[in-house]
């Protein structure tokens, strides 16, 4: 596990980026954080970003990896002050902040084919067209959003259904209609900031987390579970976000540089993530021997599947006509690529 800044350090850091905001009348240096590690598959896309942005231009973009700012709350509140000019943070913790980009967390709405998947985050209207009106009543410029790989389920024990996930005490995002996911597919949703999680496995206060297996190999999270199971119910997905006033105080051609810089770290992202999962899988076995990694076969998906369908009329209750709009408009994108 990645060792994190004390509170204190995180307050002097924060502290020093808002004196250097407060005295550059025109900044050249960008600030973009992110919630994982330089060399996670988010730290690769800042990586290319800043690559492009410098080869392009004479700013500089400096990197925040996870917890050097706090944690994901604290860099939203950064970005939406115009501290951080760039974001990313997945859905799963700005869904109280949107509601409706909690659609993510609809278990087996997203494709599992790679293929479909990155051309639905191209082409969907929904994300495209719909969402950036969504984010910029929140005072952020949504730049893009991209996946990062199947979201697979630790525990203690194996899982083949929900029964195997009663009264196990499964760590979730902060997120509303995550929480009803789990309870949904039997498991007692405890939310917790990331930091938080490998400890809280290690000393049993939660027996139980979801994350892409890139996450799982990189943060240890094999070393305090004992078993992975991959039921195909999501793929994880997440937000790259600016400041909206320091967006639209850009020029036409320095918003287009960082489209454009947006664009081209999207396509190496999907190109870097074809067999991560694979790879991640066999660094686990390597550090690991006994761990068990099952792939849930379609029978044993069903009742999860069939847990879904609650969910998703949770999801309805919870965001109204804006939310049924998304989820329709989604599902058509989803279509569109994948028949």
């Amino acid at each position: 596990m990645a060792n994190y800044m004390t509170k204190t350090a995180v307050a002097a850091t924060a502290a020093s980026v808002m004196a250097m905001t407060a005295s550059m009348a025109s900044a050249d240096t960008w600030r973009y954080a992110f919630e994982e590690a330089i060399d996670e598959v988010q730290g690769i896309f800042a990586q290319k970003f800043k690559e492009e942005i410098e080869a392009n231009s004479d700013h500089t973009v400096q990197l925040f990896p996870y917890g050097t700012l706090g944690e994901s709350a604290d860099t939203m509140e950064q970005a939406q002050a115009g501290i951080l000019q760039f974001v990313d943070q997945s859905p799963g913790f700005t869904g109280s902040l949107i509601p409706e980009a909690q659609v993510f967390f609809v278990p087996y709405l997203l494709p599992q084919d790679t293929e479909a998947l990155g051309e639905f985050f191209r082409t969907s209207k929904a994300i495209n067209e719909m969402f950036p009106e969504l984010y910029a009543e929140q005072g952020l410029e949504l730049l893009v959003m991209f996946p990062e790989g199947e979201v697979c389920m630790t525990t203690q024990e194996p899982v083949t259904g929900p029964p195997d996930l009663n009264e196990v005490k499964f760590r979730v995002m902060t997120n509303p209609l995550l929480v009803e996911s789990y309870k949904a597919f039997g498991a007692t949703p405890t939310p917790l900031p990331w930091g938080e999680v490998y400890g809280a496995l290690q000393t049993g206060i939660i027996q139980g987390q979801e994350n892409p297996m890139f996450f799982i190999e990189s943060t240890k999270m094999y070393e305090v579970t004992e078993v992975i199971t991959c039921a195909g119910h999501n793929n994880f997905t997440t937000a790259v976000m600016a400041n909206q006033d320091f967006y639209d105080g850009l020029s036409e051609d320095e918003q287009q540089m960082i489209d454009d810089a947006m664009d081209v770290a999207f396509e190496h992202i999907i190109d870097y993530q074809k067999g991560l999962h694979e790879e991640s899988i066999e660094k686990i076995k390597a550090a690991k021997p006994e761990m068990q990694v099952n792939v849930l076969t379609e029978e044993e998906r069903t009742p999860f599947i069939e847990a879904a369908a609650d969910v998703e009329a949770t999801f309805l209750e919870m965001t109204g006509e804006s939310g049924a709009a998304i989820l329709e408009q989604m599902k058509a994108d989803l279509e569109a690529v994948t028949n």
